[in-house]
């Protein structure tokens, strides 16, 4: 008998996430043999507690395809972490019930690290209440530390975009370096891996280009060294760019940011400030002028300068997601990508039980990282320079990008409200 399905987006969304959905919306509608309606939830999984939920079938053609070049989340996210099984239970058997109401057999979660605990957790609590449900993970993050899998979509563009825009930077710093600024440092996002830094390192194709140093959380921070090397760069190129992650920490372990940092629902700092904080090390120290950049929200919502590559791989996952619930009878499974080739590049879909994904990271391999610790190798630019290849620009409207903005109209409820 067929079954309905519900499709949801978690944590920090990424410039191609839509793609994914819009993936797991064509699936849906080409195995409608097996899932009837898909449902979207709004704002991850607390739109499924709280019974907010979309009927997809109202979407067009048009917004589908549309929805592959839409960044953010056309649905809403939530930073929301369900706790234990043991710890609360309420939630998981409210989850029970809404799939009960809507005769939910597919779930399917499109998110990061928690996300992936979040969707183990609920395949878990099914299973124990005899509920028949099929949960797969939709693998997203711009932070690239999905283990089991090669690369996580969004990654790539976030990767093209800071690649871009510190080699822009550098060459705007490169004219101005005489008579002004000397050193300009960019702030990108990475809490625990340096996956995104490392990036930046793609810009510089031969000795002397920018960046000239770039900050790993995988490497401690050494002021000693760092000023030298700043010195340096300085001294024999005539200025110094900086790429520096938000994660990048000291030799104890902290991070260099966190003093004072909230902290957020997922027990996770609230980062961001490190660059001022490099900034003001290199002007007490070297008395260098200097000026620094957050790339923040911007790197991981630019869907102008997405990554080809990314977006085919974000759709290929949210397709895939599907077919390994409908063909193969999966459960508590993430769609990963597998790369077959290096040269030329070339990748595949895969099912990895999320037992070896939910909380699990992947760290900047050593040999990723120069021997001194300030750079990229040759084996990590190999690695990196396939996923930002390709563009796959929007359509433009008045010279500004054009996006869909879907007509949602939420479900009326047939359960009592969540408390």
């Amino acid at each position: 008998m067929k079954k309905n399905a519900i499709y949801a987006q978690s944590g920090g969304v990424t410039s191609v996430i839509n793609a994914s959905a819009s993936g797991v919306i064509r699936a849906c509608r080409d195995y409608s043999d097996k899932i009837g309606t898909l449902y979207a939830a709004e704002n991850g999984i607390l739109g499924v507690l709280n019974e907010e939920l979309f009927d997809t079938s109202n979407l067009t053609d048009s917004e589908i395809d549309g929805l592959r070049k839409t960044p953010g989340g056309a649905f809403g996210s939530c930073r929301y972490k369900l706790k234990s099984l043991v710890d609360n239970r309420k939630e998981y058997e409210r989850l029970i019930e809404v799939f009960s109401a809507y005769d939910i057999g597919y779930f399917f979660y499109n998110g990061g690290n928690d996300s992936a605990d979040t969707c183990l957790k609920v395949s878990q609590i099914a299973n124990e209440l005899g509920y028949p449900l099929q949960a797969i993970h939709i693998p997203k993050t711009i932070d690239n530390d999905l283990t089991e899998t090669d690369n996580c979509p969004g990654f790539g563009s976030v990767a093209k975009y800071v690649a871009t825009s510190i080699r822009e930077a550098g060459i705007d710093l490169a004219s101005m370096y005489k008579t002004s600024t000397k050193v300009f440092i960019l702030e990108v996002m990475g809490r625990h891996a340096g996956w995104i830094a490392a990036s930046c390192g793609l810009a510089s194709e031969k000795d002397g280009q920018p960046p000239h140093i770039i900050l790993f959380p995988e490497i401690p921070f050494d002021e000693e060294l760092f000023l030298a090397k700043v010195k340096y760069s300085v001294e024999n190129y005539g200025y110094c760019v900086i790429a520096v992650s938000e994660g990048a920490k000291d030799k104890s372990g902290m991070e260099l940011s966190a003093s004072g940092a909230s902290i957020d629902d997922f027990g996770h700092r609230q980062l961001g400030g490190v660059a001022p904080i490099v900034a003001q090390i290199i002007k007490n120290k070297l008395g260098y002028k200097y000026h620094w950049a957050v790339a923040d929200y911007l790197q991981r919502s630019a869907r102008h300068l997405a990554s080809r590559v990314d977006s085919e791989q974000a759709y290929a996952v949210g397709y895939e997601g599907v077919r390994l619930a409908t063909e193969d009878n999966a459960n508590g499974v993430m769609a990963a990508i597998i790369r077959t080739s290096q040269n030329p590049y070339m990748w595949e879909t895969r099912a990895v039980e999320l037992e070896l994904v939910a909380n699990h990271e992947k760290f900047m391999p050593r040999d990723f990282i120069s021997e001194d610790g300030f750079h990229i190798t040759q084996k990590c630019r190999d690695y990196l320079v396939p996923l930002i290849t390709g563009e796959e620009y929007p359509d433009y409207e008045n010279g500004l990008p054009k996006y869909v903005e879907l007509d949602k109209e939420l479900m009326n409820k047939k359960l009592a409200k969540f408390i």
